[in-house]
């Protein structure tokens, strides 16, 4: 359970819109525990139950977790596979909690090089839970920001070269429209885990306004007071957007 009291310092009416995490961590932590690598994904998995239940509790309207990058199909095919598998148990066993607690399941990335049966599981997730209007919970998979860029630029070009978009119209909310992203709000705060302190290719346009917070906590020991301390220090940040702080103030 929360600690009542992180809970009280917390400014219900400044909550982060998108909460976006890089979850690292488990196989060190499965070394640390001399457990095989695939007992921390499946202890990261636990992390991910408790960390969705708290933010559709608090009304947060957006969770994106990196799940799988792009890189992450050069990891050894034993280690993908299990992966692999433990999606697919995961969205068997959590679409009907999803759907009763008001959660819309949400991909984002190249799905179409996911092995076909989790296409499918995909597609029927986010089916079934498109009505909800609550949290929206997104998995990046087979995902990364520079290719998510680039398939960007490739879906404008094509309009351009059919001459439904001419060149002097494309400006910001054109690149934005066509990104994977393009129905979720920027995110507001990026999570971290396991001390590592840079981005891995993850939402690198979506990112430029957004708050950084690094944990050392390794994702598997990640826990809802470590998601209350990163919110909290989230509101103790002034978020300019480039302006200066009177600005702000009197805005």
């Amino acid at each position: 359970m929360p600690d009542p009291a992180l809970i009280n310092q917390i400014d219900l009416k400044r909550l982060p819109r998108h909460i976006a995490i890089i979850m690292d961590g488990n196989g060190r932590w499965a070394k640390k525990k001399m457990l095989p690598r695939v007992e921390g994904h499946r202890r990261g998995v636990k992390t991910v139950d408790k960390i969705v239940t708290l933010c559709a509790e608090m009304h947060i309207e957006a969770l994106t977790l990196y799940s799988f990058s792009d890189e992450n199909w050069n990891r050894p095919r034993p280690e993908i596979d299990a992966l692999m598998k433990i999606l697919d148990q995961y969205l068997n066993k959590e679409l009907e909690r999803m759907k009763r607690e008001n959660i819309r399941f949400n991909t984002i990335g190249r799905i179409h090089e996911l092995p076909p049966a989790i296409q499918k599981l995909i597609r029927h997730a986010e089916n079934y839970t498109r009505s909800n209007d609550g949290l929206i919970l997104t998995l990046a998979l087979s995902y990364g920001g520079r290719q998510e860029i680039v398939d960007a630029v490739k879906k404008i070009a094509k309009l351009v070269q059919e001459g439904s978009l001419p060149i002097e119209d494309i400006d910001f909310p054109v690149l934005e429209s066509s990104l994977y992203t393009h129905d979720l709000p920027e995110p507001d705060l990026l999570i971290r885990t396991s001390g590592e302190k840079r981005i891995s290719n993850f939402l690198l346009y979506q990112m430029a306004y957004t708050e950084l917070h690094y944990t050392q906590v390794l994702w598997p020991q990640f826990t809802e007071d470590d998601l209350l301390k990163a919110i909290i220090d989230f509101q103790s940040r002034e978020r300019r957007f480039g302006m200066i702080g009177d600005q702000i103030v009197k805005a």
